[in-house]
């Protein structure tokens, strides 16, 4: 079976810079902001039927790749522990323990980013500082208690380049 990623970290913590880095080394990186933004949907948060509809087609996708012997970055917050272990549990069964790799950033620098984004693109959504600092503010750190962790401190952008 497949290798799986999680990439778990609030909006702005440097998730998609480093699973685009997995991307360039063969994973096939699903993204919840890349899935939204091809929809044509270019604001946050999504409607809960909209969110719904997008994650039930990321993991019909996650779950064809691992059949199929592929790896595979998850690029979603995994900001809860229930979703975490949610994802572990749909895995299990195919014999995939997946990695979290986490990314450890301060809250000024992830609110700092996320008010410099400017919407380009899937992985530059805008978000009001309420809502960055809200999604902060409401992270579940992982713990090693849940299966292999990577935590990664002090991401730029220019690590993705």
């Amino acid at each position: 079976m497949g290798r799986v990623i999680f990439m778990c970290g609030p909006a702005g913590s440097g998730k998609s810079t480093i699973a685009r880095q997995y991307e360039r080394q063969g994973m096939s990186r699903l993204s919840f902001d890349q899935e939204a933004w091809s929809r044509g949907i270019t604001a946050m948060p999504l409607p809960d039927d909209v969110h719904r509809e997008i994650e039930d087609a990321l993991r019909a996708r996650l779950l064809d790749l691992v059949r199929a012997g592929s790896d595979v970055v998850l690029d979603f917050s995994f900001w809860s522990r229930a979703k975490r272990d949610e994802y572990r549990a749909l895995l299990r069964p195919l014999g995939v323990v997946p990695e979290t790799v986490y990314l450890a950033t301060d809250r000024a620098t992830v609110l700092r980013r996320i008010g410099d984004r400017a919407a380009r693109d899937g992985d530059d959504f805008r978000l009001s500082p309420e809502l960055a600092a809200l999604y902060f503010d409401h992270f579940e750190v992982p713990t090693e208690a849940e299966g292999p962790l990577t935590v990664i401190t002090g991401v730029t952008r220019e690590q993705a380049r």
